[in-house]
């Protein structure tokens, strides 16, 4: 990138300090800076439309310039742009939100906590889950097993749970009492011969061997994403989640679905946990609970969760948690009228309608010899790119993968490489012909890619 003296691109790298970034590379690259956004779109500072495959961060639920989220948040911020739920205090939008939410919820639940990211979110559960442990005379029950892979946050406790290299390299991660357990990618960790359910069948046996080596009475939780994101967007194979939930049942081990991607809508459902029939005692929501256009997270406990948790309130005195802008009144108010427009407009049925097209399109790359695998659910899919026959040596992890997001930025589209998996992640609102175009970029992307593979060879 050619940057200018004193060009927002310079001044960028001068003060900006960057997430999820190689911050010394950022000082030879500078940024992609966004200017503006409409629909599925969004246009860079120099004029270049793309379509957000990704919808920002897997969030945008209803597209870059929804008037009525702009609307209600001008109202809220005119009638009361702040106020706390601390101390029996609270308001409007956060009662109102909370009820909704226990209304939508895909499986009964007893209250709604409100946090501010998806990490505050799950680095909260985490201390619940401790605080209700002790509340019930189980000092020792406090493990935590999440999954190779799995993705929770960046805080100390949710980054611990999250199951990737990069997120505990140099940060001194993960923190005692955290256990990660077989990640259910059947294309990368089945073994020769092993049918899906069979694998299942060994992930389950996975995890109850691994309570069964800990010791039962020391493990409280265990957390998952319905689908896997960042991980690389792993559906997990049929009978998986019966068969997990088996295990747990057994050794009353609490269940916590992490819904920060799959929620309100990307997966064909409201709620990732009724696609795979999952029945969690906590469930964790942020991203598309306000399409990402305030900063908001919450989660809902069933009555199981919450009692033991009111009952060591009241031995105390009071809860010792939260936070200032828990339950912010413009982001309460902007998730409702987000979820609003969610059901209104029938958004869930059509990501089921455009994700059976996403992932068709996808499925008839895998005949390109640089795809290894398609998969995903819904509107939330993958690519897996393979090095050319014979050449695998040549290619690091993520080499691929990060070739081809360049190739793919550059035809306009916006992807995402988690290692060597494309991301498809884009707006509920993407139509039939968006899903046609994105097909197309990514093919022709593809050749292109194949074309400077051979051309280097």
């Amino acid at each position: 990138m050619d940057v200018r003296p004193n060009s927002d691109e310079a001044r960028d790298i001068a003060y900006h300090f960057h997430s999820y970034t190689n911050a010394e590379a950022h000082e030879k690259i500078g940024p992609l800076i966004i200017e503006s956004g409409e629909g599925i779109h969004v246009t860079d500072s120099n004029g270049n439309r793309y379509i957000e495959g990704m919808s920002g961060l897997w969030s945008v639920a209803v597209g870059f310039n929804e008037q009525r989220l702009v609307d209600v948040a001008s109202r809220q911020m005119q009638k009361l742009p702040y106020y706390h739920n601390f101390s029996h205090r609270s308001h409007g939008p956060a009662i109102d939100l909370a009820e909704k939410l226990i209304e939508i919820a895909p499986v009964p639940m007893s209250k709604v906590f409100y946090t501010n990211s998806g990490s505050e979110a799950n680095d909260t559960i985490v201390k619940m889950v401790w605080y209700r442990s002790n509340a019930l005379g189980k000092p020792e029950k406090k493990k935590i097993i999440s999954r190779l892979r799995g993705y929770h946050g960046v805080t100390v406790a949710a980054a611990s749970m999250t199951g990737l290299p990069y997120n505990h390299k140099s940060f001194d991660l993960p923190m005692e009492g955290i256990l990660h357990t077989t990640c259910p990618h059947y294309w990368r960790e089945g073994q020769d011969g092993e049918s899906e359910e069979a694998f299942a069948s060994r992930c389950a046996q996975d995890i109850d061997d691994m309570i069964q080596s800990e010791g039962p009475e020391t493990v409280a939780a265990f957390i998952a994403e319905p689908v896997m994101g960042a991980g690389g967007v792993v559906v997990p194979p049929a009978t998986y989640w019966e068969k997990i939930q088996a295990v747990l049942a057994k050794y009353d081990i609490l269940l916590i679905a992490d819904e920060v991607i799959c929620g309100f809508g990307r997966t064909g459902n409201m709620f990732g946990s009724t696609t795979f029939d999952i029945k969690p005692d906590i469930l964790t929501m942020s991203k598309q609970i306000t399409s990402s256009y305030f900063p908001f997270s919450a989660f809902m406990i069933n009555d199981r969760v919450y009692q033991p948790i009111a009952d060591e309130s009241g031995r105390i005195g009071v809860l010792g948690h939260g936070y200032t802008g828990g339950g912010h009144p413009v982001g309460a108010a902007v998730a409702l009228e987000n979820i609003k427009i969610i059901e209104e407009r029938d958004l869930v049925a059509n990501a089921a309608e455009r994700g059976a097209e996403l992932q068709a399109g996808l499925t008839d790359l895998t005949s390109h010899p640089l795809v290894g695998e398609a998969r995903g659910i819904g509107l939330i899919g993958a690519l897996e790119l393979i090095a050319p026959e014979g050449k695998s040596g040549d290619f690091a992890p993520g080499k691929l993968g990060a070739q081809m997001n360049a190739i793919m930025l550059r035809n306009g589209l916006i992807s995402r490489n988690m290692t060597d998996a494309m991301a498809f992640c884009p707006p509920l609102i993407v139509g039939a012909n968006d899903v046609r175009e994105i097909i197309q970029i990514t093919k022709k992307s593809l050749e292109e890619l194949a074309a400077d593979i051979n051309g280097a060879a």
